[in-house]
């Protein structure tokens, strides 16, 4: 029997194919205003932080205030290209099938991003009515809010939970919320999370015997 009592997703790059798609788009944005990064650069910087935090970020890079509509811009161009190019992760449809505890996703995207990556994927039927975003409280990882507020909603103490998560800014969110965490390595192109989260895996089909 597994000694956690419900299971935390976040979305991008555990659930949905996404990280890449969104980073990409990005870097062409970026590189619109003159950054010169590539995609490796945008994984490594980019992956699970907020918007705000990757804006302030190529500002840096471009030593400019960005536009106004940067934001916005993105949300139209990287929501294009989801719907053009999006998927699950390999193997995860499986998991949410065979997975015999409650649970969740709590993303630092905004909850009609997250709806739309699930649909498009096939996932939302899972998720329905568990979707909890830190634009709904105004708080980002690596700040735990998301997950505090998932776990008390979902009925759970951090210590019943266990967060799955695929970038280093959630995997210390999770930590200091007091949860265990495993790292989804996929995507982990510099080794990030082996030995900063509790466990980790690079293949879904790893997940479902890890859980117990």
């Amino acid at each position: 029997m597994s000694k956690y009592k419900c299971v935390i997703f976040d979305c991008d790059g555990v659930l949905v194919d996404s990280e890449a798609i969104a980073n990409q788009v990005m870097v062409e944005m970026a590189n619109e205003l003159g950054a010169e990064i590539d995609l490796d650069y945008a994984l490594k910087n980019f992956k699970g932080a907020s918007i705000q935090r990757c804006q302030e970020q190529i500002a840096e890079l471009v030593a400019e205030r960005l536009p106004d509509n940067f934001i916005p811009n993105f949300r139209v161009r990287s929501f294009e290209a989801f719907k053009n190019n999006i998927k699950p992760v390999d193997g995860v449809t499986e998991v949410l099938e065979r997975l015999q505890l409650p649970f969740c996703v709590a993303s630092s995207g905004p909850e009609n991003k997250i709806r739309l990556n699930l649909e498009l994927t096939g996932l939302l039927p899972h998720f329905e009515h568990n979707i909890f975003s830190c634009f709904t409280i105004k708080r980002w990882k690596p700040d735990p809010g998301v997950f505090l507020w998932a776990a008390d909603t979902m009925g759970f103490q951090p210590e019943e939970c266990l967060v799955i998560e695929d970038s280093l800014i959630g995997v210390t969110a999770a930590i200091d919320g007091g949860f265990d965490v495993f790292g989804y390595t996929a995507l982990d192109v510099h080794n990030e999370l082996e030995g900063r989260a509790t466990a980790t895996f690079n293949d879904m089909s790893q997940l479902l015997n890890m859980i117990g």
